[in-house]
């Protein structure tokens, strides 16, 4: 190995314990001294639950363990916004898993707490996959009630989600584990099915404290709204269970039982691992990521048996396209080529940057792979589109409108792994957020904005310092540094995959040997969802 490699190989493995400390802590939600007090009332905390409630044996795919990542400290934070998510097996069924977290406040929502349930919602919603509720919520954080309240994704979206997956013939099951307050009580409640543990358990719109102010009536919480109210008087609740256990088990006998799904049919074969090592992947990636690599190299390292079948590999240079297969699954990869590279025209391209013929090739390949109904897996290290007069004399929003199209209007299901630069209207084209990607990780090394840091910078110290300017204030050179500082340090926090990750613009940071298991995950929830056909509209020709 040569000493790039180390130095490379060293580099990303100090982001990963970076990661592997953070990702601990947070699952800690509200600490110790919480999680003993929950364990004191014969409860089981929100992992607690989910591990008793999978398969044993197979894995959790969380999806957002970071959301509200360094976000309202001012309040004490928010760890994973009080809400664990993902998808998991139950009784060999997939399924996802949402599971209210009572050691961070109460199991609050706060506004990024919506958005992740939303963000569940719309998982299991594209992908036709039951739903699992684990309630133990005491609603909305009044404090930030107007940022989570009314508006179109706010907190009343769940319930419309709740009625519309119901149509759509999605099971949804829910058990009341603790509190279930307010608005948040048509979410069991809309549910095909209500459970509630004894005693822990209660659900009603308005607690005993709200009821004495509204309408002066003296009651208790349990009589209020328990189990035994519910299950026994108003019928609201379907069964009562004297622990978390007993109520889990039931539902794993409800997923006993559920019929098969329709399927997409992906075609799958037996896996077989990269033949290339996998852990080099942690040498390739430069640590200075202004330097080339090969990104087939990459690739290589993440497609079974190490065999990538590339399309017009003599043509689009920048972009690498091709067939390959995941974990068994077919399918088709769009990836931004980072080594410099000479078109037969003599141009020599700069890598991690969409020129016309790239473009026009990936929205080719994005369409046959709709044709074959194979799934595509876009990994991003993109700088954006080329610019100057050459790239738009040669008609580069033109090709670069094409592709958007195309992938927009994909009707397979896309993944997206942020592996570096995701700059611009390039994490557009390589199918960013907006476009609905059914999982997006990023990892350690990615860096998510309109721009590179160095880039917006200095353009925004130019603005500053003109401004400065027509106000008639001159600037010395040192203060101009010190300003540059300040915009380079508060626009690189921006940049993180860690502000990225707290504002669910990606569903998480994976370490890249993980990817393989996001990209299986994913395919297979799916795969429960027919594929409906493909129509790319008017294409840029």
């Amino acid at each position: 190995m040569d000493l790039e490699f180390n130095k490379n190989e060293d580099s990303l493995k100090q982001l990963l314990y970076q990661l592997k400390t953070k990702v601990q802590k947070t699952q800690m939600g509200g600490g110790e001294k919480k999680i003993e007090s929950h364990h004191k009332k014969g409860k089981l905390t929100a992992r607690e639950r989910i591990d008793y409630l999978i398969d044993k044996g197979s894995e959790f795919l969380e999806v957002g363990v970071l959301a509200g990542e360094g976000m309202y400290q001012e309040v004490g934070g928010c760890p994973s916004a009080g809400v664990v998510t993902g998808i998991g097996h139950v009784q060999g069924r997939q399924c996802m898993i949402v599971a209210n977290d009572a050691t961070v406040k109460a199991g609050a929502w706060f506004p990024i707490t919506a958005k992740k349930n939303l963000r569940a919602q719309e998982i299991a919603m594209e992908n036709r996959l039951p739903v699992i509720y684990l309630v133990d919520s005491a609603g909305v954080f009044l404090p930030m009630q107007n940022e989570i309240f009314p508006d179109k994704e706010h907190f009343g979206r769940q319930f419309r989600n709740n009625a519309k997956m119901s149509a759509m013939g999605i099971v949804q099951i829910a058990a009341i584990m603790g509190s279930c307050v307010a608005g948040g009580a048509y979410l069991p409640i809309m549910s095909d099915e209500a459970m509630i543990v004894d005693k822990t358990g209660s659900i009603f719109l308005a607690g005993s404290y709200l009821v004495k102010a509204a309408v002066g009536e003296d009651i208790d919480n349990e009589t209020l709204g328990g189990a035994t109210t519910h299950c026994e008087i108003s019928g609201v609740t379907d069964n009562k269970f004297e622990s978390d256990e007993a109520c889990l088990d039931y539902i794993k006998s409800i997923f006993n039982k559920i019929g098969n799904p329709d399927i997409a049919g992906f075609d799958r074969i037996e896996a077989a691992l990269p033949k290339e090592s996998q852990e080099e992947i942690y040498g390739i990636l430069p640590a200075d990521r202004v330097k080339p690599y090969d990104t087939v190299e990459i690739i290589k390292r993440l497609v079974d048996n190490s065999e990538f079948d590339e399309y017009k590999e003599l043509y689009g240079k920048t972009i690498v396209c091709g067939y390959g297969r995941i974990d068994g699954w077919a399918v088709g990869i769009v990836a931004n080529q980072r080594k410099v590279v000479k078109s037969k025209k003599g141009e020599m391209q700069m890598g991690g940057v969409i020129y016309s013929d790239s473009a026009d090739k990936a929205a080719r390949f994005i369409m046959n792979c709709n044709q074959r109904k194979i799934p595509l897996v876009f990994l991003q290290d993109v700088s954006g589109f080329m610019v100057g007069s050459k790239a738009e004399h040669g008609g580069i929003i033109k090709d670069g409108a094409k592709m958007v199209n195309a992938m927009a209007n994909s009707t397979v299901p896309k993944f997206t792994i942020v592996m570096g630069n995701s700059y611009g209207a390039g994490n557009y084209a390589m199918c960013g957020k907006a476009y609905d990607p059914r999982l997006i990780y990023a990892w350690p090394t990615a860096q998510i904005a309109v721009m590179s840091g160095a880039s917006a910078a200095k353009t925004l110290l130019q603005i500053k310092v003109a401004t400065l300017k027509a106000q008639g204030k001159e600037i010395t050179k040192e203060e101009e540094d010190n300003l540059l500082k300040e915009i380079t340090d508060k626009y690189n926090e921006e940049l993180s995959p860690y502000y990225a990750a707290a504002r669910l613009w990606v569903d998480g940071i994976i370490d890249p040997l993980e990817t393989r298991k996001v990209i299986s995950t994913g395919i297979e929830a799916a795969n429960h969802a027919p594929v409906e056909k493909f129509n790319v509209g008017v294409i840029q020709t």
